[in-house]
């Protein structure tokens, strides 16, 4: 089959949660020509790998051909993951700042202290054993 034989120009999910079926995938993996895309590994047979999105769903990416890549599942996939949540956390941070949602750091008034006391003479005052007799 060749490129200009496809009905549909490129394959989009109908809800950010459906996989690509397996020859969407192999159009991806052929795409990438069986590279890691976040690794630069070789995908070699028998290596698990899984469809990845370029630009994460939660970063604001879409569900479709296009945005989707080859990794190796694992190591460079965890790390992927992180990152794209700690783009988002970094995205949201700064977002609800500059709408005003976060209120920002105050710093606590700072007291006058307290006022500085002459030298002390004695240990304590004398202990009277005695007392009432």
């Amino acid at each position: 089959m060749t490129e200009t034989a496809r009905r549909v120009a490129e394959w989009v999910g109908k809800t950010p949660d459906s996989a690509p079926p397996p020859h969407v995938r192999l159009r991806i993996f052929e795409r990438f020509k069986g590279v890691c895309h976040f690794s630069g590994i070789k995908i070699r047979p028998g290596d698990q790998w899984d469809c990845d999105h370029v630009k994460a769903l939660i970063n604001g990416g879409e569900n479709r051909e296009s945005n989707m890549a080859p990794i190796l599942r694992g190591k460079p996939h965890k790390e992927k993951t992180a990152q794209d949540v700690a783009e988002k956390s970094r995205n949201y941070r700064k977002r609800a700042k500059h709408v005003g949602a976060i209120s920002p750091t105050r710093q606590k008034i700072q007291s006058r202290g307290f006022t500085e006391t002459s030298p002390q003479r004695k240990a304590s005052s004398p202990v009277n054993k005695w007392r009432g007799f």
